[in-house]
């Protein structure tokens, strides 16, 4: 006899319908329309057991609340959460904050990956009032893009390549403090694996899963360092792009474990060999046509794509923190290594800042190559477009690389603080608040990054630290 009989979908069912979402979410079906179709399926469809709500906090840290699907359709709008728990949010004394939920950003999930039964949908933090949370980045990049849409039908691309290595054994990172190192899975390199080796084995699942939940896979493939990984797949809208990076992390470390592996978006865990990176490309477009090409442009680059990418350049070390936001990812700017640590833009330079890949009328884009993968994609992304479209020039001279980006993230913590640019984008609230988180994991780091990984800077980096973690200080 049969006790449970929980909701799982067949790998080309879930593509079927997580495509379909997505492409009401393109097309930007009305919210109101929207949440009725959710809440009319998770009403009638009796397998479901919980809904998983997620959002992410200030740094880029996932945070996942499991509701029961008949708690959650009676209680949709007024759900609450500690957000005094979370770093960078509210203080103790004011710790109240409200979820909403974006219906739009609703996954059907495998259920050999996230467990039957569940769906999964992204939140989106509110203050006591109702009103957007300013430290919700999320909120902000969603708010900026559909200003423009409603403006007059610009919609911001994007696409990234975010690498990540694969190492033995569950919480390698957590446990790197203990052992001061991590256990490699594979000696192969770039595009070398064999077909059934472990690296390739969760490289395909991993890339099946993102498939099933409406990724648009493009390509998959080791990396150049030994046991990195990078898997590929279609630009789509900003908002639901960054949504994608933190499901494709999710993903990742999630069937790493059931492998008793470790998925790592630490920007350089090993010396030695590459880092990773989470290179951003970005077009701009208006209907059918993309206001990024021209072919008779500089490297077929229209007039207001070297326009974005001057003002990118201009700003330059005032982003830098969002970009790269641990003390670990200032070793991935290391010009032996392929950095791309010089702000410079290129067509074929690949130690440039901002380079511009081969393309054509559909394709031809702005790739922002030295983003950490451990960078808020929502953070990220919206300081990247609202820079890139309304960021202070000082015109084409930028592009010479006469500068290069900081080494250490004192520096880039100081020119994050003092900019005036910054605080227009965040506000003097966030920007504080973010320079403050960083300062206090610099703090716990030695100042010189030196030859070799130090232990506190995986300890207390962002994705890896804990509670018991944080204070062993």
């Amino acid at each position: 006899m049969t006790l449970r009989e929980f909701l799982e979908i067949p790998y080309d069912q879930l593509e079927e319908l997580n495509l379909a979402a997505k492409e009401q979410r393109t097309k930007r079906v009305s919210p109101d329309t929207i949440r009725e179709e959710r809440m009319r399926y998770l009403n009638d469809e009796k397998r479901i057991k919980a809904v998983t709500v997620c959002f992410t906090d200030l740094e880029g840290r996932l945070h996942m609340l499991d509701y029961d699907k008949k708690f959650l359709l009676k209680s949709a709008d007024n759900l609450t959460f500690d957000g005094s728990s979370i770093r960078g949010f509210t203080q103790q004394s004011e710790s109240d904050l409200r979820l909403g939920i974006d219906w739009s950003a609703f996954y059907w999930l495998p259920a050999d990956v996230f467990g039957p039964g569940k769906v999964f949908v992204f939140g989106e933090v509110l203050n006591r009032d109702n009103s957007a949370y300013a430290a919700d980045l999320r909120s902000v990049l969603k708010q900026y893009a559909t200003s423009l849409f409603e403006k007059d039908g610009t919609v911001c691309n994007v696409a990234t390549e975010t690498e990540g290595f694969l190492f033995r054994g569950r919480h390698a990172e957590q446990h790197y403090a203990e052992t001061g190192h991590f256990e490699l899975l594979s000696s192969g390199g770039y595009y070398h694996s064999l077909p059934g080796d472990p690296l390739r084995l969760f490289i395909d699942t991993a890339a099946e899963a993102q498939r099933a939940m409406g990724f648009a896979n493009e390509k998959d493939h080791p990396e150049v360092a030994p046991s990195q990984f990078e898997i590929n797949y279609s630009y789509t809208e900003a908002t639901a792009a960054a949504d994608q990076i933190m499901l494709y992390k999710l993903i990742c470390r999630q069937i790493a474990y059931r492998l008793d592996l470790t998925a790592s978006f630490l920007p350089k865990p090993l010396v030695g060999v590459n880092g990773s990176g989470m290179h951003t490309n970005m077009s701009i477009s208006r209907g059918d046509e993309n206001l990024f090409y021209d072919a008779q442009g500089a490297d077929g680059l229209s007039e207001s794509g070297w326009n974005y990418i001057d003002r990118i350049l201009a700003s330059a070390k005032d982003i830098c923190l969002v970009l790269n936001p641990s003390v670990n990812s200032y070793r991935r700017l290391d010009p032996h290594f392929e950095a791309p640590n010089e702000i410079k833009a290129s067509a074929i330079d690949r130690g440039s800042m901002v380079r511009i890949p081969l393309g054509n009328r559909r394709s031809a884009r702005v790739e922002v190559r030295s983003v950490a993968p451990d960078a808020n994609p929502y953070m990220h992304i919206y300081t990247l477009l609202r820079t890139g479209l309304e960021g202070p020039s000082k015109g084409n001279g930028v592009r010479a690389g006469e500068e290069m980006l900081f080494d250490n993230i004192q520096d880039a913590i100081s020119a994050f603080q003092s900019s005036s640019y910054i605080t227009g984008l965040f506000g003097e609230d966030v920007q504080q608040k973010f320079a403050e988180l960083k300062q206090n994991s610099a703090d716990r780091c030695p100042r010189k990054l030196g030859a070799l990984i130090k232990p506190a800077e995986i300890q207390f980096h962002h994705e890896v630290y804990n509670q018991e973690l944080w204070n062993k200080f």
